[in-house]
Parts: C-alpha cells; structure tokens; sequence
C-alpha cells in the first residue's frame, strides 16, 4: 500500500521494531488489514548499538510471536548483528505489511470518517485503529550542564558510541553507572583506556545464584509474571534503570566495586562542570551501600522461595568486595587527569507530544492499561513495564501484543 493521498485503512501501526511486528503478526493471523510505518527499516534499534553490544537476556528469553529463538546456543547472549538478523528473519518469516523510510508527525482525532489521522512524510493516512509501538528511547538525555565543558572536551551519548577507536586518545570520563554506562566502561578498559566512571543508583544482581541463571530465578518467583501495578514500586517502576547485567563472553556479573578493583576511578553524581574542573556529590559510598542493600534483598527473596518451595540448590558461598572510596573524590581536573572524552549514559527521553490526543499525562507519558487506552481503538506497545517485566523485551512484547490485538477485535465488532 502506498500513501500519496488522503487513504483509509482498517489499523495503523506505528513502528516497525519488535513490538511493532509482533503486533502485526497478530493482527495478520486475525486477518486485519493493517499497516505498519517505520521511519527506519527492521532492526534498526539493535543495528545502531555499539560494536560490542549484546543481549544481557539469554537466547531462550527471545521469543517473538511464531519464531521463538532457532539458534545452537539457548543459554548464550545474542550479539548486535546475532539480534538485527533474528529481528530481520522475523519480519521475513511472516511478510508484513510494512512501510519504512515513513515518520508519522502528527496523531490527531480524524474529520474524515476514521477515528485517528496520521500525517506522516509521505501524506496523510485515516485510520480506525493505531497501535503505537515507539517505545520511550526517542531522544538521548544530555544533561544541561554539557555545555558548560571546554570546547576540546570530546562528548558523546551512548546513542551515537560504536566503540573506542571514535574517541580521542586518552581517558574516558562515563557519565552514567545503569546498564548502558557499565558496558561501556568495561568495551573501554578492554581497549586499555583510563576510565572514570559517574555512579548512580542502578541496582545489580549476580549473573549466576545458587546454581542457576539469575533470570531463571526470577521467572521462577513470579517477577516475570508480575503485573506493574502489582509491584513494589507501582508504576514508577517504568522509569527505573535496569539492573547491571552483562550477556559479554558468555555473561557475568558487573559490580562496581570489582570495576574499581580493575582499575576504574568511581565518582559520585556528577553536579557540576567548569572548563576542565568536574565536580561530583559525596554520594559514592552511600550509592555503593544502597545497590548492595538492594541486590542482598533481592537474593533473599530468592533464598525464601528456595526454602519455601524445597527446592535443591548449593549454597551461596560468594565473598562481597570490600572496595570503599578513601578518600571520596568530589573534583576532578579532566585536564590533569588525560581525561578528553565524555560519554553520557543518561539514557532517554520520550516524547509522545506529536499525538495531539487527551491520553497524556503531566510528564507527556500515556495513560493506559496493559497498553490499552480509554482513547478507543487507541494502543500502545514495547514500553518498559507496560505491563510486566518483560513488556519491553523480546520474552513479553508478543503476548502483550496478542493482549493487545484480541481487544481491538472485539471492541471492533
């Protein structure tokens, strides 16, 4: 289908991503007519990561709707270019409707016979049903004070990192001590880089517990299961950083106090910057407690469902690491340190501002529940905990979209 003009059609889907596919592929099978628009092409999320990018969820975990992993290694961490291929044979696997190269810029309420009026780079598309399946890693969060570091400062976000061979000489300071930012810092220290590292209050878990693959436990106790409203920290736990894992040379755990044990120089919060001079919070050692308190009560948990349920598993005889800061560093001379580059992981804004549609919050965040408006026949898919843990990760997002799907059959009929 081509858009040249004013057309109308049953379900638009906006995105061509995982979430985006898997909605099609559900709406193929119900026998919808329905389009998807990308501004990209499939894979695109992956394909733009840096060099040395890998799943920190085992291969099995990846279980998009009909094409579940194919793969000799379940219990491997899927490489960057191992992710756009499966993402790509996915699409291939079942020939959606799809458009790339389209940018929809304007979701609005349609006058012409259809609920919604998408107008996009290529005309104007009227539909009765949207999906959209964007998900919130839009815009890369540069901090307001970025300017303020002297001009032959090197900066770049983790969006546009492809690996060290970008960066001048020299050392590294990261910005940024979640999921992205650690990994980073450890593709640095692999290329014998000096590297700074900005710590913030990310959680951690051991990539191996009692036996078992961490997310194996975590499945097993019912996380993954667990619905958002459900969850300790409510629906704020959508705008949570993920926990330090790594998939990298078969997966490990990433602690912080093993990375300065390995040579990287911890900071706390980054507060201000002056030139060359960087100023941090005295908040190092209280961040480095506070990820520890947590990961011990996570394991607990784990320990409790052991007991409760009988269940056979070695003890845990692993050692915490005794690295303190001492002193706690709170300025740092980027000059007099051979610092000349700065990378942000301070991850993303959304920006869900172009759908002029009453379903947005005070933050510009949708209001929704399992992905389903009070807009009807408005949808949304791939979020971060749009309804369990797994929502935005290849092991949930299919059963979110047949979720999805089943309810705008019926409320179509």
């Amino acid at each position: 289908m081509e858009i040249g003009m004013t057309q109308h059609i049953d379900t638009a889907v906006i995105g061509g991503g995982q979430a985006g596919l898997s909605a099609s592929w559900h709406l193929k099978k119900a026998g919808r007519e329905h389009l998807v628009l990308d501004r990209g092409k499939p894979g695109d999320t992956w394909r733009n990561r840096w060099d040395s990018f890998c799943l920190v969820t085992p291969n099995e975990m990846c279980r998009l709707p009909g094409f579940p992993y194919d793969g000799d290694e379940p219990d491997g961490f899927m490489l960057r270019d191992e992710i756009v291929s499966y993402v790509e044979r996915f699409a291939e696997s079942f020939d959606p409707p799809y458009k790339q190269g389209v940018e929809v810029r304007r979701l609005i309420p349609s006058d012409d016979g259809a609920r919604f009026s998408l107008d996009t780079s290529l005309g104007v598309l009227n539909a009765d049903n949207v999906i959209v399946a964007v998900g919130t890693h839009q815009r890369p969060n540069i901090p307001n004070w970025s300017n303020k570091f002297s001009d032959d400062i090197f900066q770049l976000h983790t969006h546009d990192y492809r690996n060290a061979a970008q960066l001048p000489a020299g050392g590294v300071l990261v910005v940024g001590s979640g999921q992205s930012g650690c990994q980073v810092v450890e593709d640095l220290l692999g290329e014998g880089r000096d590297v700074h590292l900005c710590v913030g209050k990310a959680g951690r878990l051991p990539r191996r517990y009692r036996g078992r693959e961490i997310l194996e436990w975590l499945r097993e106790t019912g996380l993954f299961k667990m619905p958002v409203d459900e969850h300790p920290a409510g629906r704020e736990i959508r705008f949570k950083p993920n926990i330090h894992l790594s998939g990298r040379d078969g997966g490990h755990t990433i602690d912080l106090r093993q990375l300065a044990q390995d040579g990287v120089k911890l900071h706390g919060r980054l507060i201000d910057v002056d030139g060359y001079q960087v100023s941090f919070a005295n908040d190092l050692a209280k961040n480095l407690d506070a990820i520890d308190k947590d990961c011990r009560e996570r394991l607990e948990k784990i320990d409790g469902f052991i007991e409760e349920n009988g269940i056979e598993a070695p003890e845990d005889n692993s050692q915490p690491i005794a690295w303190r800061p001492n002193p706690e560093p709170t300025i740092l001379d980027l000059k007099g340190s051979g610092i000349h580059s700065v990378i942000y992981a301070t991850g993303f804004r959304f920006n869900f501002r172009w759908i002029d549609l009453p379903i947005l919050d005070d933050r510009g965040y949708p209001h929704y529940d399992r992905g389903v408006t009070d807009t009807p026949g408005l949808y949304f898919l791939g979020l971060h905990w749009l309804y369990t843990a797994g929502s935005g990760l290849f092991f949930d997002v299919g059963r979110d979209a047949e979720y999805v799907v089943e309810h705008l059959c019926r409320q179509s009929r």
